[in-house]
């Protein structure tokens, strides 16, 4: 059995790098059977000169067979020759990620060579951070990418890889636990290093950036024609060495692990259930607290410090995670950096940008907040935005002069208010199925009644005329109701007509608002590439180099999107949810609040309010406002007040 003891000895015995390195080996032969087949037209062509020097092919046939196959030769290899240069040329992709310079964490560069010195493996060429819970080696020797990196120290190899550290991790976990995870990382240096497997995985990322070229703007036609060539050629050969570029991949990963068996196992055990902590606690930080303010146009600038809020919140509410906290006492990972703030703000930066689309910079419309203004910047700026958008939606619906009719054609308040919301929403509810069966049974009762106020011979004398009339109404009745439910499923008309009117009013506004954000990124974006084109060729002309904060793609769509696009129906929800708060707030005891792990909350008395959806819900798809206004009449708020509007 192939192993490791722990003594560091060679990559190449250990199993798992022996097996990644048949698989890199295996990817080359397919690079090598491609070379072979390019250069075998200019082989043949060889011959078949050979053999007409020699005096064995003569003839007018030989002398065209030689025609033809050195052309078809020539048009091979000029072919081959671009298809390699492509390849070789295409920048391959890379993860956006902030770079860390050794002056920026000399600590933590020292903790990852320790680490390396102790798996005896080569240390990383640099360490870069994600906003995610995960940590990779990541190959930047291309030209392009070694451009942009910034250097990690004296005495690194030029050829070694990049580590790239999850920046959640920085925040809530120690030191140790930190090493203690990284350890299988860094260990995967050892198999990058070996020759095949380094030569392998240039051949993959090449094909792979190959397959992108005809997807780059501002090519001509006839070069747009030949990239897509180049591309197809590329494709067929990435499918031809997948499966061993995949096996190889995957050896390096159990050589790695093999290795770091020797250093902090016990630890890394306890360290993985962290792991699996912080990628819940950072989901729900995104997805409930950072994405409201991204779509409000403002970045929380730490949500790397927000995380261990988060967590720590869950470790409070969920006994599964009981005793997580107590570790927050150690000494953090983010120690280790020496501005932290700093780094954390551009990997928030960094997560708006892949996981909302932000622009690359901060502007006007794109500003930090601070968790102490989240309160008041976002949540409070964000409720009364939408109930200034649904206000406005239902001036665009006729109800220009600001009144409306209730249910019981009362004329209700002017000016933005919560009265006028619900009367729009509960103006004519369509009856359900189960309120028209509880009718009929009212009216069934109430002529059941009128039946024993009869006499009683006449009671007797139309008993057995009711019973035939009862089983005549009764079949009448089933046939009636099986037409019903043919009409429901045929026609499929909903509850609230009013309330699918208003969300699909909305839908479409805010499609308008979302079209123009990302007109208005696109265009910074395009300046900022222009500008930065700009910095590059006068450092290019004056022989320096400037070193980005951040590397990776920039564009004004979401890389890694964190939600699908709402519906109509759950925007109207929302819609009325925030003018409920804001009438809350301006008329009630209520304040704005924040949730590490929900997000915007509505404080009433100090305490959250977790039973008002339900009620929303109630009024928006049943056309039903009484469990909503008990719940205003109980909270003291006045929805017949108007609300302040942004």
């Amino acid at each position: 059995m192939y192993g490791v003891s722990g003594t560091g000895s060679d990559v190449g015995e250990e199993w798992g790098a022996r097996a990644a390195r048949s698989r890199a080996l295996a990817v080359l032969r397919v690079r090598g059977r491609a070379l072979g087949l390019a250069v075998l037209p200019a082989a043949v062509a060889v011959v078949l000169y050979a053999g007409g020097v020699t005096g064995h092919f003569t003839g007018s046939g030989w002398d065209a067979a030689r025609w033809v196959v050195t052309v078809l030769a020539v048009l091979v290899l000029i072919a081959a020759t671009a298809v390699a240069l492509v390849v070789a040329r295409a920048r391959p992709a890379a993860t956006p990620t902030v770079e860390l310079a050794e002056t920026a964490a000399p600590d933590l560069y020292r903790l990852v060579r320790d680490l390396a010195d102790r798996l005896d493996v080569p240390a990383p060429a640099a360490i870069a951070l994600t906003p995610d819970c995960d940590s990779w080696l990541e190959d930047r020797t291309h030209r392009a990418h070694r451009a942009l990196r910034t250097p990690g120290g004296e005495g690194e190899s030029e050829g070694a890889p990049v580590l790239v550290i999850g920046s959640p991790f920085l925040w809530w976990m120690r030191v140790g636990e930190l090493r203690a995870v990284l350890a299988p990382v860094v260990a995967g240096t050892g198999p990058a290093a070996q020759p095949d497997i380094a030569a392998a995985r240039r051949f993959v990322r090449g094909l792979d950036a190959a397959v992108a070229v005809p997807g780059t703007p501002g090519l001509d036609p006839v070069r747009r024609i030949g990239a897509g060539a180049v591309g197809q050629v590329a494709r067929v050969l990435l499918r031809a060495c997948r499966g061993h570029a995949a096996e190889m991949e995957r050896g390096v990963a159990v050589a790695g692990s093999e290795r770091a068996q020797a250093v902090d196992y016990g630890v890394r055990i306890v360290a993985q259930e962290q792991v699996g902590l912080a990628y819940a606690g950072w989901d729900r930080l995104l997805t409930r607290v950072a994405l409201p303010a991204w779509r409000m146009g403002r970045w929380p600038a730490k949500l790397d410090a927000g995380v261990v809020s988060a967590l720590t919140e869950l470790s409070r509410r969920d006994r599964l995670a009981d005793g997580f906290s107590s570790r927050l006492g150690e000494r953090p990972a983010c120690d280790l950096l020496e501005e932290p703030g700093a780094v954390d703000e551009a990997a928030s930066l960094l997560a708006a940008r892949l996981f909302h689309g932000g622009p690359a910079a901060p502007g006007p419309d794109w500003s930090p907040v601070e968790w102490s203004q989240y309160p008041e910047e976002v949540v409070d700026r964000k409720w009364r935005t939408d109930a200034a958008r649904l206000h406005q939606v239902l001036d665009g619906l006729g109800l220009a002069d600001g009144t409306a009719r209730g249910a019981g054609g009362e004329r209700v308040a002017e000016g933005p208010t919560l009265t006028r919301v619900i009367a729009h929403l509960a103006t004519e509810p369509t009856k359900s199925a189960d309120a028209r069966a509880e009718a009929d049974t009212d009216a069934a009762l109430d002529a059941g009644a009128g039946v024993d106020t009869a006499d009683a011979a006449d009671t007797t004398d139309a008993a057995g005329a009711d019973t035939s009339t009862d089983a005549e109404d009764a079949t009448d009745l089933d046939a009636d109701l099986d037409l019903d439910a043919e009409d429901v499923e045929d026609d499929d008309e909903p509850v609230n007509p009013a309330a699918e009117a208003l969300a699909g009013a909305l839908s479409a506004l805010l499609a308008r608002e979302e079209a123009a954000r990302e007109a208005r990124v696109a265009a910074s974006a395009l300046t900022a590439e222009a500008a930065a084109r700009s910095a590059e060729k006068d450092d290019r002309h004056s022989g320096g180099t400037s070193a980005p904060v951040v590397s990776g793609p920039d564009g004004p769509l979401p890389l890694f999107p964190l939600q699908p696009p709402r519906s109509g129906r759950d925007l109207l929800a929302d819609h009325v949810t925030a003018m409920v708060c804001c009438a809350a707030v301006d008329t009630a005891e209520a304040t704005p609040g924040l949730d590490w792990l929900d997000g915007p909350a509505l404080l009433v008395g100090g305490e959250r309010a977790t039973d008002l959806g339900p009620r929303v819900l109630a009024l928006v798809e049943e056309g039903d406002p009484e469990p909503l206004r008990v719940w205003l009449a109980r909270t003291g708020v006045r929805p017949e007040k108007p609300v302040r509007l942004v």
